[in-house]
């Protein structure tokens, strides 16, 4: 049975699953208004191409049969960027290549941004301490029952924060997209492991831009029994390595400060800690290094593509109408 390889939700501080069989969220994306305009007819998109096949694959989230599909149609002619780049092999990565190549602030990739916590408890503690200077103005007991109230929410949000982590989390990313630039880092990230993946020639069946649920689900029989039995070899783990390192390098691209990294470095740790051999410190960094630079290559490379893609994905497009915007891109 096919278990979807989640990569990458976009959260500040995500709270690692702690049974890696049960990966979750698998949605489904229904056929909207907004997906009915953007879908295009497989004989409109690709002239003498009939795409049934591969949207029948995708559906029933047959990996293997959206992997001879698409080899087909890229014998066909049509899915020309489809595994592209399908020899990746690492080397010694330096902080000065990434640089070189157009990451922003380099050195501080892994360390979590905590710029979205500090938002939503500055604006806990100070919006009830305002309301509770201007209630204390209030006459009698009001006075001073109303402002200890008022200053006891910023003591529960930490309460809670400390029994349960996870509904605290979901109202800092519930805030986090009153940030200007929250929805376009959304897309961009996802966007970014969606086409590396395929560009490698690793099939996405299925995908998410929702708050909170932000994720590509990359699904693969063999690697998925590779992973489970702990026996990734170099070659799959380095193809991983890249889809996973694939939204961090997007964001470090556009951004100063990287948002999603955690989850992508703990996606990454995962597959690290079931390969063989096991790499030492030292060879897990330079990896990690190698990995964020050769998927900067990538995205920079198929700029346009990435582009086109993000805005398919920000209509809610199916994943067939996702590879069509791939293909179709200039």
């Amino acid at each position: 049975m096919a278990i979807a390889i989640v990569l990458s939700p976009l959260v500040p501080n995500p709270r690692p699953n702690p049974n890696p069989r049960s990966l979750p969220l698998t949605s489904h994306i229904g056929a909207s208004d907004t997906q009915r305009k953007w879908r295009i007819g497989a004989a409109s998109a690709a002239p003498g191409v009939d795409l049934k096949a591969l949207e029948a694959a995708i559906e029933k989230k047959d990996s293997d049969a959206v992997k001879e599909t698409l080899n087909q149609l890229s014998k066909l002619g049509w899915a020309k960027k489809w595994s592209s780049q399908p020899y990746v092999s690492r080397r010694m990565t330096s902080l000065r290549e990434l640089t070189t190549l157009g990451i922003k602030n380099a050195e501080n990739l892994a360390i979590p941004s905590v710029r979205n916590d500090a938002a939503f408890l500055f604006t806990v503690v100070g919006t009830t301490g305002f309301l509770g200077v201007i209630a204390g103005q209030l006459p009698g007991d009001w006075g001073f029952f109303v402002p200890y109230l008022l200053g006891s929410i910023s003591l529960i949000v930490l309460a809670i924060g400390s029994i349960s982590p996870g509904l605290l989390q979901a109202a800092i990313g519930g805030f986090s997209s009153f940030f200007p630039d929250y929805q376009e880092r959304i897309a961009r990230h996802e966007a970014a492991h969606f086409l590396v993946a395929y560009l490698i020639g690793l099939p996405i069946l299925g995908y998410s831009l929702d708050i909170g649920k932000e994720h590509v689900n990359l699904v693969d029989e063999r690697l998925q029994e590779l992973i489970y039995s702990g026996q990734l070899d170099d070659k799959e783990l380095d193809r991983l390595a890249v889809v996973s390192m694939a939204g961090l390098a997007a964001e470090g691209l556009k951004y100063d400060k990287v948002v999603g990294q955690s989850a992508d470095l703990f996606t990454l740790q995962r597959f690290i800690n079931r390969s063989k051999p096991q790499l030492s410190k030292e060879q897990q960094q330079s990896l990690t290094r190698w990995a964020v630079l050769f998927a900067c290559s990538l995205l920079k490379n198929n700029a346009a593509t990435h582009e086109a893609l993000m805005s398919a994905m920000s209509k809610k497009a199916s994943v067939l109408e996702c590879i069509q915007a791939i293909e179709n891109a200039a």
